[in-house]
């Protein structure tokens, strides 16, 4: 919509010609360029990961499906993070229980790694434009069987 605008806005300044006659020989040449900011958009299945522990020899898991879009300059990153909001709440409502947590991408440019419940950690890193769709596996190792939950924030930016 902006193009549409800033070339008609161009037109009327520089006015169409009226006539054209066959003896015109200059050749003219409009030049236009545009810049589209950066636009991101996600969507996540979850985002209150929820683990159902067992048997502690096992790890609990849970998964979050997502569907990330970015508009960016040429070449530029795209990089989907996950930051947990608070600790992790294991049974009975215990906070900061002792356990582990990692994760593991299923889809193009996903990654794996750790979670540190003190900071975000980058679960995915893309080059430019477009629509990407994956999945994040995570899985708790907790000292004791139980229910653990943990609520998290998904982020996608243009650094």
């Amino acid at each position: 919509m902006r193009l549409l605008a800033s070339v008609l806005c161009l037109v009327a300044v520089l006015g169409l010609p009226r006539t054209a006659h066959a003896s015109d020989t200059a050749n003219s040449t409009v030049v236009v360029t545009a810049q589209f900011s950066t636009r991101t958009s996600l969507k996540v299945s979850t985002e209150l990961l929820r683990f159902d522990v067992a048997d502690p020899a096992q790890a609990g898991t849970a998964v979050v499906d997502f569907s990330a879009a970015a508009r960016t300059p040429s070449g530029a990153d795209v990089v989907l993070s996950v930051e947990p909001l608070r600790g992790i709440e294991g049974p009975g409502g215990a906070a900061d229980v002792d356990a582990a947590l990692s994760f593991s991408g299923e889809g193009a440019g996903t990654l794996a790694g750790a979670i540190d419940v003190s900071r975000p950690s980058v679960a995915g890193r893309w080059s430019g434009s477009g629509m990407r769709t994956g999945r994040l596996v995570f899985a708790l190792h907790a000292t004791a069987a139980g229910s653990y939950t943990l609520p998290v924030r998904f982020v996608l930016s243009v650094p």
